[in-house]
């Protein structure tokens, strides 16, 4: 009689189609289906991007509060902020206050939107008395290197009429003088967990490379490189702390920086993180195969994406590792050398994008199908 196999599930999101919880379940339904006896452990993970919030707060056992913060416009909402089971922990998402995805493609302009909204549920969860912080910075719609953030938490950036800055990364290029009198005094421990290593400016900086997909133009993402050049100067001057060059400085449009320079926060790897908190390396073991996935594989998938995280762990106790993607795009191939063992593309037909992203459910549960009939094979 064949053995009933331990599979472990593990995908991030699949970024504006299906988020990783979702993928998950449309995976083990299809593998189910050939397999219906195998054991499974089913585990989103994340890089600190998209799920962020909900992979941590769950798999902690925890709670969400909905909070009022502003978005990247200044415009009143609501959002969620997670706790975890014993609440000495929150859990924040900076993208359900400060995201990209919240902003209609018209409206992005990294010269104007702001991390205050963040700041806010940072306020929100020291008030509660969270003896620790983590923040998860994936997915912004902003390139004002933490200002907004710090802004929310008493700090005030004055020009050199001693007016308060305008909200905007644009604005950072009149900054003469942070005031940090009125600065929160009981900062918790705060960690930000970040999926980049990019300093905050220059060529490889917050705004060079992440401004345009926010809504900069050319001649915006060098106006907008040029102001944080200058914000961190000013900070390098009054309080002594060097955010320029800081790897995952950049991270957010120079959140990561902000973070570190106004909170003393610790920047890590977003999958090392979720990975510690989930317990994921002994479920790995513990597991026959493993499965991972993400909206797109590719070259870029080894630089700290999720995938690449789990198939490094699964590689260390030698664990099968099969990637599934909606895409396998450009250099892909070199994920075989980097712990995967198969990869496998959703898409078995030609489709526009509109029409994978709407039929990903059916091809998701279909490509589990098959990855169940090629596990049987091997049980």
């Amino acid at each position: 009689m064949k053995k009933s196999p331990h599979i472990l599930i593990a995908p991030d999101a699949f970024k504006e189609s299906l988020a990783a919880n979702q993928v998950a379940y449309f995976l083990k339904k299809g593998i189910e289906k050939a397999l219906p006896d195998s054991i499974f452990d089913v585990t989103p993970v994340t890089d600190g991007g998209e799920g962020f919030l909900k992979i941590l707060t769950e798999g902690t056992g925890g709670t969400f509060k909905t909070v009022v913060v502003h978005d990247a416009l200044m415009r009143r909402g609501k959002a969620e902020i997670g706790f975890s089971g014993d609440r000495q922990t929150a859990f924040i998402e900076m993208a359900v206050a400060s995201g990209l995805e919240m902003i209609p493609s018209e409206s992005r302009n990294p010269l104007v939107t702001t991390t205050f909204g963040t700041g806010e549920m940072i306020k929100h969860a020291i008030e509660i008395g969270c003896k620790k912080i983590v923040i998860g910075i994936g997915g912004s719609a902003t390139n004002d290197g933490g200002a907004g953030m710090a802004e929310a938490l008493g700090a005030k950036f004055l020009d050199k009429k001693g007016q308060v800055l305008l909200p905007g990364g644009g604005q950072l290029s009149e900054l003469y003088e942070i005031d940090l009198s009125g600065f929160e005094k009981n900062l918790p421990e705060i960690v930000v967990a970040c999926d980049v290593s990019n300093p905050l400016t220059g060529p490889n900086g917050a705004s060079a490379i992440y401004g345009p997909q926010k809504g900069a133009t050319p001649e915006m993402v060098q106006q907008l490189d040029a102001a944080l050049k200058h914000y961190a100067e000013i900070i390098r001057k009054q309080f002594n702390i060097d955010i320029e060059n800081i790897p995952g400085a950049g991270a957010a449009g120079g959140l990561g920086g902000g973070s570190v320079a106004f909170a003393g926060a610790k920047l890590v790897s977003g999958f090392q993180l979720v990975s510690e908190i989930l317990d994921l390396e002994n479920r790995i073991a513990k597991a026959d195969f493993v499965i991972t996935a993400e909206g797109k594989l590719d070259a870029q998938t080894i630089n700290g994406k999720a995938p690449f995280g789990v198939a490094q762990l699964a590689k260390k106790h030698n664990k099968p590792v099969i990637g599934v993607a909606g895409t396998l795009g450009n250099g892909y191939e070199k994920l075989y050398d980097s712990g995967f063992d198969f990869l496998i593309s959703i898409i078995n037909q030609p489709f526009s994008l509109a029409q994978a992203i709407e039929n990903a459910p059916k091809l998701i549960e279909k490509c589990g199908y098959q990855i169940g009939k090629i596990i049987g094979f091997n049980c």
